[in-house]
């Protein structure tokens, strides 16, 4: 591997770590945050051990979040110092903000931790609602600059490729902006309340009298029922602006390399980049015009209208979207399961085991998902870190034995799956000694 691939697989790691505790660290506050309105409405002593459960997690993983995040805002200027140099002053607005919404959002973590007793029940509410919003807010702040890489406007390069005129509220003014920053929230949304089903699923199984497991069943799936379906609204929303505005992304994942009209969804298969051709999928017809474009007649453009130099990895990608979709719609299934038998049984979970079970084994699906869509939105813009504007192995710091750092970071990011790991399972996912009624 040569320098430039060590440096990309530092970035890959490192965001593949830090993404899991950026979307449990915007979601985890709103479930928790439902679980204190409903022990102020209803007195239940389950929601109350919900809420001060899943604080103690919030806070584990805002934690070493904080931590991955700050490596990674030092591997920016460290591992793409061009990039920074060049697009730092626009990009700089967004990283602040969101840079106040963490602090905002630890600040109010902290009187929920350590307020009880001391701040009134209202007042712990509203930190739990502060911490909700920051954190919604943070993952915002960071796909606007998100966005801004992949569509990018409100600036002008020189024609020696420095920056001249700009705005620093470009990042908000990408095309790209809407689509993507709602898509990754409710994703964020989906995919940890999926899992805390998933957990809180299994535990009922374990212990089908327990109020505790019960109650954050049902606000897990509550939230889910709405989140998941929006998620794929977004997702088909931020489909048909790359249909647009990044067609070789489209094309490499679904492994399209002729143009069509109409042109065929394909499902599965494996891109044979060499012979350039599908092999192994099944095609449903017409429906890639109607996906990207809202018209069964529609033109795809395919990978050979484009450069070889300016394909990504078709392989990768594909098969990265093919994973994104399937979980996307096992977890739809799984949630309107769930919606029917709650409307039929009256929230009683305890009686259906094999919906407990089916809801245990889906609980890592959600994070697969985002996994597998930053594999698709990231690698697909290759080869440009800012789409059309910088490529990536010009914007690469000049320094050799990047292995070095890239073999250290990985063991520190093991190191810390493993301690996060330890400490959910000791203050989080056990249940109350007796259960909480």
């Amino acid at each position: 591997m040569s320098d430039l691939d060590f440096a990309r697989a530092q970035m890959t790691v490192s965001l593949a770590f830090h993404i899991l505790f950026a979307v449990a660290g915007m979601a985890m506050p709103l479930l928790m945050l439902i679980a204190g309105v409903l022990h102020a409405r209803t007195g239940a002593s389950a929601y109350e051990a919900l809420m001060e459960r899943w604080a103690k997690g919030t806070a584990i993983l805002f934690a070493v979040g904080a931590v991955s995040g700050t490596v990674l805002s030092f591997e920016l200027g460290l591992l793409w110092p061009r990039f920074m140099q060049v697009f730092g002053p626009v990009v700089g607005l967004a990283f602040g903000l969101e840079g106040w919404a963490f602090f905002l959002e630890a600040i109010f973590l902290g009187f929920l931790l350590y307020g009880k007793g001391r701040i009134s029940p209202k007042f712990r509410i509203f930190a739990a609602s502060v911490v909700a919003l920051s954190g919604l807010a943070s993952v915002v702040f960071v796909m606007a600059v998100n966005a801004f890489m992949h569509a990018p406007s409100g600036v002008e390069l020189t024609a020696s490729g420095e920056l001249g005129r700009f705005s620093p509220w470009a990042p908000f003014a990408s095309e790209a902006f809407p689509s993507m920053a709602s898509h990754m929230a409710l994703a964020a949304y989906a995919s940890v309340s999926v899992l805390v089903l998933g957990i809180h699923a299994a535990g009922l199984r374990r212990a089908p009298s327990s109020a505790f497991h019960a109650a954050a069943v049902r606000i897990a799936l509550g939230v889910a029922v709405v989140v998941v379906p929006a998620q794929i609204v977004t997702g088909d929303w931020s489909a048909k602006h790359v249909a647009s505005h990044q067609p070789i992304k489209l094309a490499a994942a679904e492994g399209l390399f002729e143009t069509a009209t109409p042109a065929s969804l394909a499902i599965g298969g494996w891109p044979d980049v060499e012979a350039r051709t599908l092999r192994g999928a099944i095609h449903v017809p017409r429906m890639l015009s109607i996906l990207a474009f809202g018209d069964p007649n529609a033109t795809v453009r395919g990978l050979n209208e484009f450069p070889r130099e300016q394909w990504p990895n078709v392989p990768l990608i594909h098969i990265a979207f093919q994973i994104m979709v399937f979980a996307g719609s096992v977890m739809l299934g799984v949630v309107g399961l769930g919606a029917v038998l709650w409307w039929r049984r009256q929230g009683a979970f305890q009686e259906v085991a094999w919906y407990l079970r089916l809801a245990s084994w889906a609980a890592p699906l959600g994070l697969i998902a985002v996994e597998a869509g930053w594999v698709v939105t990231e690698c697909g813009r290759q080869p440009w870190l800012v789409f059309g504007l910088m490529r990536v192995k010009d914007a690469v710091v000049p320094m050799a034995g990047l292995a070095v750092p890239f073999t250290a970071f990985t063991v520190l990011y093991l190191v810390l799956g493993g301690v996060v790991i330890a400490m959910l399972r000791a203050h989080v996912l056990r249940a109350p000694a007796g259960g909480a009624k």
